[in-house]
């Protein structure tokens, strides 16, 4: 494999973005005859060639099925496999492979845990606390949860700059409180959760505590172990990996109390129709073959982060949020939704009497790719009263240049539209 890695790593003192982008073959296309200005990571992010490669040499030189063949094949991509699960529990600083369950998304993941932990373990009446800036897919499985079982949901509040103030959580903790599943980072506004004293409180009032990190874990490193979270869910799309892959992370004595919640091949330990035993964690959890390419896929891209370096990303993409703060809110009528203090590299915005869809086709035309709608968070508009909002959200491979573009594109529509 070539090494297009050699340039960032020669000038890691400084990041090297420019190096960084040569790494991502799609970002040298152009649309509409423009430049690629690819600003929605947060949907998904694009892929390094690493991590194409490392999916397509598994494909072409040793793809087989996991844990069940006697042959060569099977051995070298079980290894490669479980490889990855190692991967991901340091990237956590996880304590054990075992700790580490790959599910088809972070949805899947935190469905697995409401499905599994919530109805064994949480009856009529307990309270789940979740707040107003939660995704959809970590609202409707608690929901689903509360109709089937009579537990009760409780929204913890968001203020009106986006700030998550602890104070106004700790006011909701009662003594029926027994399940906290909260975003460490929202989608939609950046805002960062306080999560480690979160998780105190939480469990100071003895509940549990689900972080959905499918945000977070792109935009800083993330300590499962130092936060003291009992849950932790991400996913690989949005890590510049593949799709079809989630990770949950659960601590290993609640994982092994917790039944399985599919059923089949490959999660068994022994099978009559008698009855069924169950392995241990994480295999409990992974009924069936899995995604076995997308897992080397997400080792990959975990190796293709750490070499670059998660404090270097983060403060690569801090100083892009800065200045695309700075850049917007010099522009007369363009509304920020979102400025709490600790931010993640997403900037909502609204532009005075424009519709959010007309700007973002304004901006599709100049090759610009927000996205725009309510991104899986309604309760959240309609909190902010707001139908939508226009998301730019940035990764590891943006530019300032592309703020500025983002800046143009915005002045555009206003000279069109306005």
């Amino acid at each position: 494999m070539a090494d297009s890695r050699a340039p960032v790593l020669a000038n890691s003192t400084a990041y090297n973005v420019e190096a960084v982008r040569r790494d991502f073959p799609i970002l040298s296309e152009t649309v509409y005859g423009k430049p690629l200005v690819f600003l929605d990571s947060g949907a998904s992010a694009q892929k390094p060639r690493q991590v194409i490669e490392a999916m397509r040499d598994c494909m072409e030189h040793q793809y087989s099925n996991v844990h069940r063949g006697a042959h060569y094949m099977s051995a070298a991509t079980t290894d490669a496999f479980e490889t990855a699960r190692e991967r991901v529990q340091k990237f956590l600083n996880a304590g054990s492979p075992d700790e580490i369950v790959f599910t088809a998304n972070v949805t899947a993941a935190i469905n697995l845990v409401a499905n599994s932990f919530g109805r064994a373990f949480l009856r009529e009446g307990d309270e789940v606390i979740v707040s107003e800036m939660e995704h959809h897919a970590n609202i409707v499985p608690w929901q689903m949860l509360a109709e089937a079982t009579g537990v009760k949901l409780v929204v913890a509040p968001v203020e009106d700059d986006g700030s998550f103030r602890l104070e106004r959580f700790a006011e909701l903790l009662t003594d029926r409180t027994r399940f906290v599943a909260i975003t460490h980072c929202s989608n939609v506004l950046g805002t960062r959760v306080p999560a480690k004293e979160l998780v105190q409180l939480a469990h100071d009032a003895g509940a549990k505590v689900l972080l959905d990190g499918a945000q977070a874990a792109v935009h800083g490193p993330v300590d499962v172990r130092d936060l003291d979270a009992d849950f932790y869910g991400f996913t690989a799309h949005k890590l510049y990996g593949p799709t079809g892959l989630g990770v949950l992370y659960g601590k290993l004595d609640l994982l092994n109390a917790m039944p399985p919640w599919q059923g089949g091949g490959e999660m068994i330990e022994k099978v009559s129709f008698k009855g069924t035993t169950y392995k241990e964690a994480p295999h409990r959890f992974e009924a069936g073959t899995p995604a076995i390419v997308e897992a080397i896929g997400l080792g990959a891209a975990i190796g293709y982060v750490e070499e670059l370096g998660r404090d270097a990303i983060a403060a690569h993409e801090q100083g892009l949020l800065n200045y695309a703060n700075e850049r917007l809110r010099s522009i007369d009528g363009v509304r920020l939704i979102g400025t709490a203090a600790d931010k993640a590299a997403i900037v909502s915005f609204l532009v005075d009497g424009i519709h959010p869809y007309d700007v973002a086709a304004v901006l599709d035309r100049q090759g610009v790719a927000c996205r725009v709608g309510h991104h899986c968070a309604e309760p959240l508009m309609d909190r902010l009263g707001v139908i939508g909002t226009v998301r730019a959200s940035f990764g590891l491979y943006n530019t300032l240049a592309e703020v500025d573009a983002l800046a143009e594109g915005i002045e555009k529509a206003k000279r069109m539209l306005g």
